[in-house]
């Protein structure tokens, strides 16, 4: 078998970690959960009494497998098409803005060509609660600053006898913080940072062994050009290191380091209702699998 296809075939019969698949093997089981992107504007608050509806379509492809920086032989492929639902409630509390919030994300992961024996998964992901209180809120000047606790529960379907999952089996913990300043009567820059902590999961692969991930650390920034009151473009860029995980008591060598790029569009079509979309890649990446096509798309209601 070519050394993709045994990676996922490995993951499925649970003997991941026990040899030079490894690294492979821990990209293949939750391709999804390492990064707390957000959308240039997020970290805008809004009056208390707000309330934000907002749906997610996420589709990505994966075309490439990397180990310590050297593309891997071979024709992997992994597809995820994946919604989510996230409702926000804007409060005042101690004279502070805060937002409490949920998002549930659904969807679909799809192995193809030589990550074919990895199969496909579908159904529910974790459940994530979150709330930024915001420290500075200036709407005067276009200044804020919030800082963003995020908890991932894990309500998602994971099965361990699957090569690919939608839930993780494990609870993690993600503190972010994100800047606004306005540069200019067009210009804004928003900068966000964050680091996740990640519990355990002691169902990994078939043989239910252990998995341990140290903490990562993502970093981004977007410039966003107002076209209007109601139009942006914006263009953004991304960097996630660290989380080297550890599956049987065994350092796995997959210590990410990933850069990736995107440009987009928010659009109030009326006041309170928003369309964004936005497209991006991998240009960057150490260990794992590159997306090498992204499209984000959002609708935002506010009642």
């Amino acid at each position: 078998m070519k050394p993709l296809k045994e990676a996922a075939q490995a993951r499925r019969n649970g003997w991941c970690g026990l040899g030079g698949m490894a690294a492979l093997c821990a990209a293949l089981a939750a391709p999804q959960a390492h990064a707390v992107d957000v959308d240039a504007g997020d970290y805008t608050a809004l009056p208390a009494g707000t309330n934000l509806a907002m749906a997610y379509y996420q589709y990505a492809t994966r075309d490439a497998a990397y180990v310590r920086g050297r593309k891997q032989a071979g024709d992997p492929r992994l597809d995820s098409h994946v919604g989510i639902l996230r409702g926000v409630h804007f409060t005042e509390i101690g004279g502070y803005i805060v937002d409490p919030q949920f998002l549930l994300p659904f969807g679909k992961l799809e192995g193809k060509d030589d990550l074919s024996a990895a199969g496909s998964a579908s159904g529910v992901g974790d459940l994530i609660l979150a709330a930024t209180v915001w420290l500075v809120n200036k709407p005067q000047t276009g200044t804020y600053f919030g800082i963003t606790p995020f908890l991932y529960a894990p309500t998602g379907n994971y099965d361990n006898d699957d090569a690919l999952n939608l839930g993780e089996n494990r609870w993690k913990f993600a503190l972010q913080a994100g800047f606004i300043p306005k540069l200019s009567e067009k210009v804004s820059l928003d900068l966000i940072g964050d680091f996740t902590l990640y519990g355990k999961n002691d169902k990994f692969g078939a043989a239910k062994v252990t998995m341990k991930q140290k903490p990562s650390m993502q970093f981004q920034g977007y410039l966003r050009y107002h076209l209007s009151d109601a139009w942006d473009l914006r263009a953004g860029v991304s960097h996630t290191v660290g989380g080297e995980t550890e599956v049987a008591g065994v350092d796995q060598g997959d210590r990410l380091r990933t850069t990736k790029v995107s440009v987009g569009t928010g659009w109030f079509i009326a006041p309170d209702l928003q369309l964004l979309a936005s497209y991006g890649r991998d240009v960057s990446v150490r260990n794992g699998l590159r997306e090498d096509d992204r499209l984000n798309l959002r609708v935002l209601k506010v009642f």
